[in-house]
This record gives C-alpha cells, structure tokens and sequence, in this order.
C-alpha cells in the first residue's frame, strides 16, 4: 500500500463522483498521503463531504477536464461516479487520454437476480415505462432526473421515493420523501403497504443485493431492471480496498 513515507512526492489525485465509495476512497487515499481533490456535480443540496480538497461544478467536457488535469498537475484521475453518470464517464476516459494522466474506474458490481426474484430486465427508462402492464401500482426508485417517461403512462398509478422532489409531478403521484438505506422489513412495509404490483430500479449494484430487491422478491412483487450503460474500456476496480491496491502498484511502478 502506498503512504506518505514511500512517496518522493505528495501524488495529486482527482476523484470525480459523489457517491459512498468515492467518499470512502477520497478518505483512504488522504490517510495514504495524497493530494486529493474530489469532484462533485453540485446536484444534490447539503451532500455529505469527503475529506481532502472540494470541487463542486461541472468542467466543460473533456476539454475543460483535461485542461484541469493539466493546470492542477494531476498523478491519476479516478473515476468513482454513478454506474448509471455515462457521459461522465465517457468524459473521463476522453480527457485522461488527452492530458496522458493515468485513469482508474471504481466501478461497484452490478446486482444479480436473487433466487426466485421475477425480474424483467430492459435497456433504458423508456422500455422501462413499456413494458408495464395497464393498471399497475408502480415503486420508482430511479432518482428525479429519470422520471419523464413514465409521466405518458396515466393508465397506472405512481410511487416516486427520492430525497430531492422535482416541482413538476403529476400531482396524482404519491411522493415518498426519505433518504436510504432501508431495511428489509422497512422495504416490505412499503410494498405492502401501497399494494406495489411492480418496482423499477437501475442496476445501480453493490457488493450486497439491495434490501428492495430482496423484499420484492419476498413478496413475489416483479422488478424492472434497467440495464447499465455501456462505458468506454478503462482499468476498472470493483471495491475500495482493490482500488488502493491498483492506484498503490500504479504509483510504485510509475
């Protein structure tokens, strides 16, 4: 593992992501003796903040982050953003190339389907708002920005659970207003207690099968799993601890 000790110098290391392992990482590499700077969107209000240096806001495309890469003299980009952050992503893998900076994907694994679980899995929101069956009782657990397809099916009744709440909903939608994670039983409260037919997620992952996921599966409630994007080809690492292994051998080797 690298420290500050077998550095011949302080490594400058950007993160772009807010999510739990970008935190985590952000964190573990400050212990290490790095430089970290870690890129949040700016989407969500009063995010929780991982030690090191902040940056909130978006670059400008590849150019402005690789220009970034440049002007802050950075060792290795790290790329810890959302399975779903695409564009993000593809960003990413553009500048890292351009500004010749190494690139390392933080990437947690995909959920599998649990056993006995009825999934239905689609390539996008849009086959998503297909495939439901007239007259369902829908959980969407998608996030606010993923929400537009869905407003063409009238024909069924809606349940958005989501932290920050979009002012333009169909007001005969039920909003469910909390923060995760939940439980198991508290994810089956809430499909029995809305009588859910079906729930929708993205294959967000995770090292464990979300706690929904396995109360649908309970409760014999169909899932419809939207699919990732497809990413462009970077060294890619599934956990923290592997992701401190990879960027301590990157740095060791040069």
């Amino acid at each position: 593992m690298t420290t500050s000790n077998d550095n011949a110098h302080q490594r400058r290391i950007l993160i772009l992501g807010g999510t739990g392992e970008a935190r985590e990482l952000a964190a573990a590499l400050v212990v290490d003796g790095h430089a970290v700077i870690s890129s949040l969107a700016g989407r969500t209000q009063a995010p929780t903040l991982p030690p090191g240096e902040i940056r909130i806001g978006g670059f400008g495309g590849p150019r402005g982050l690789a220009a970034y890469l440049d002007e802050q003299a950075i060792d290795l980009l790290v790329d810890a953003t959302h399975p779903f952050a695409a564009s993000m992503s593809a960003n990413a893998a553009t500048a890292a190339s351009s500004a010749n900076v190494p690139l390392v994907r933080l990437e947690r694994p995909a959920w599998s389907r649990p056993q006995g679980a009825i999934w239905l899995e689609v390539p996008d929101m849009e086959a998503a708002a297909d495939v439901l069956p007239e007259d369902s009782r829908v959980l969407l657990t998608v996030g606010r920005q993923d929400l537009d397809p869905f407003r063409k099916r009238a024909d069924c009744t809606f349940f958005a659970r989501m932290i920050e709440i979009p002012a333009d909903l169909p007001p005969e939608w039920t909003i469910i207003a909390h923060r995760g994670p939940f439980t198991l039983a508290q994810e089956k409260a809430v499909l029995t207690a809305n009588a859910i037919t079906h729930l929708v997620s993205k294959n967000s992952g995770g090292l464990q099968v979300a706690a929904k996921l396995a109360a649908a599966a309970q409760l014999n409630v169909p899932v419809i799993m939207i699919a990732r994007p497809a990413l462009p080809e970077a060294e890619t690492v599934q956990t923290v601890a592997q992701a401190r292994e990879a960027i301590g051998q990157l740095f060791r080797t040069g």
